[in-house]
C-alpha cells in the first residue's frame, strides 16, 4: 500500500514530532515531581537521557517504540524502506554506545519503551522508581 499523504506532507508531519517534553515525559516528569524525586528533565551532558535522578546517579531513556525499534510494536514504513532501515539501525548503534558510555561514567542507565508508559498504573510508577 502506498502512503496516502504526498512526500511534502508526510516530511511535515513527521517533522512536527516533538523529541523533547513527549507526552510520556509529562506523565513521569509529574509523577517524579509529586514524589519529591529530585530529577533533571533534559540535561546537558553526553547522550542527552531524557532524565538524570541526582540521587542515584541514574540516567533513564524513554524509547520511542518507533524510533528505537521495539521488538513488540516496531513496524517498518512501506515507503523510503531503505531511508528507514538505515536510520532506526543508527539509532539503536548510537543507543548502544551511548548507555555503554554513561556506565563507563558511573551512571545507572534505565532505558523505558514508549508503549511501557503509556499502560502504566501509577502504583507500578512507584515500585520503578523504588528500585533505580
Amino acid at each position: 500500500m502506498t502512503d496516502v499523504l504526498t512526500k511534502e506532507q508526510r516530511s511535515y508531519n513527521m517533522s512536527q514530532i516533538r523529541s523533547k517534553w513527549t507526552k510520556q515525559e509529562w506523565v513521569i516528569h509529574n509523577y517524579l515531581k509529586s514524589q519529591k524525586i529530585r530529577h533533571t528533565m533534559h540535561p546537558n551532558i553526553e547522550g542527552k537521557p531524557d532524565i538524570i535522578l541526582k540521587d542515584s546517579n541514574t540516567a533513564i531513556f524513554l524509547d520511542g517504540c518507533f524510533w528505537h525499534k521495539c521488538p513488540k510494536c516496531f513496524k517498518m514504513p512501506r515507503t523510503r524502506t531503505d531511508f528507514w532501515k538505515n536510520k532506526i539501525t543508527k539509532n539503536i548503534t548510537n543507543d548502544k554506545k551511548t548507555t555503554n558510555r554513561l556506565r563507563k561514567n558511573g551512571y545507572r542507565v534505565v532505558r523505558v519503551w514508549e508503549h511501557e508508559i503509556k499502560k502504566i498504573e501509577k502504583s507500578d510508577l512507584l515500585r520503578v522508581f523504588r528500585i533505580v
